[in-house]
């Protein structure tokens, strides 16, 4: 525990992004493998999927990738009115945004663990949006947290950075470090989520919402710590003037 409150708060932001990064990169190994398809975080490679059905690929699943869509932005639309009022970096608010990940991920396993949700495609498209409005959440917290080059659900953008400022192009590499672990942590995650279907679909999303359940109590408690030193030093200040 002391060697975890050494680490500066900004970095261990980014840690806790880089963890839910992998986590992305395995629920989207779920949801695209596992459920017909279809991304639930990763929403450009959904539109491009879209595009393509309505083009005429009837082996696409139209249905489930324009639902994913949209709970995706619904997830996002949730956690953006539940962190407007909320104060810049970490805050209560964004630690019940991340538990909310959390909590619906881990329902979600449950539920799939008992129920065959191939079994009709209303649950398999139930599933999908979920899965979906959870990543929603997740992105929109983590744009709010604003590490830099760290979005949890997609690394083009990453990718782009990383070459145009290389070395080679000639930049000077800014954020080299953070934006490979990204590239490296999602694809990692992919390998276990889609090794985890080996054994169930419950449990590449039971490995997310642990994650998710980690990122929110480490972060929580950082942020709990940080307001108490803030207000023992306006406390000093107070008491000195």
């Amino acid at each position: 525990m002391t060697r975890h409150r050494a680490v500066p708060t900004e970095r261990l932001h980014l840690w806790l992004m880089l963890a839910l990064t992998f986590s992305t990169g395995v629920i989207d190994a779920v949801g695209y493998l596992g459920l017909d398809r279809v991304f639930t975080g990763n929403m450009t490679g959904n539109v491009v999927l879209l595009g393509m059905a309505v083009a005429g690929d009837t082996n696409l699943p139209s249905l489930r990738l324009a639902l994913a869509l949209l709970f995706f932005m619904m997830g996002a639309v949730l956690a953006g009115r539940l962190l407007r009022k909320g104060a810049e970096g970490w805050s209560g608010r964004m630690s019940l945004s991340l538990l909310m990940v959390a909590g619906v991920t881990a329902g979600l396993a449950v539920c799939v663990a008992v129920v065959d949700v191939h079994a009709t495609e209303l649950l398999g498209s139930t599933t999908t949006c979920v899965l979906a409005m959870a990543m929603g959440i997740q992105a929109a917290t983590a744009k709010r947290l604003k590490v830099a080059e760290i979005t949890t659900v997609v690394v083009t953008s990453t990718i782009t950075g990383l070459a145009a400022d290389s070395w080679f192009a000639g930049g000077n590499s800014k954020h080299w470090a953070r934006r490979t672990l990204a590239i490296t942590l999602i694809g990692l995650g992919a390998l276990v989520g889609a090794a985890a279907l080996f054994i169930d679909l419950w449990v590449g999303i039971a490995v997310s919402s642990a994650i998710s359940f980690a990122v929110t109590l480490i972060g929580h408690l950082r942020h709990r710590k940080d307001k108490r030193e803030v207000a023992k030093v306006d406390q000093a200040t107070v008491a000195a003037a």
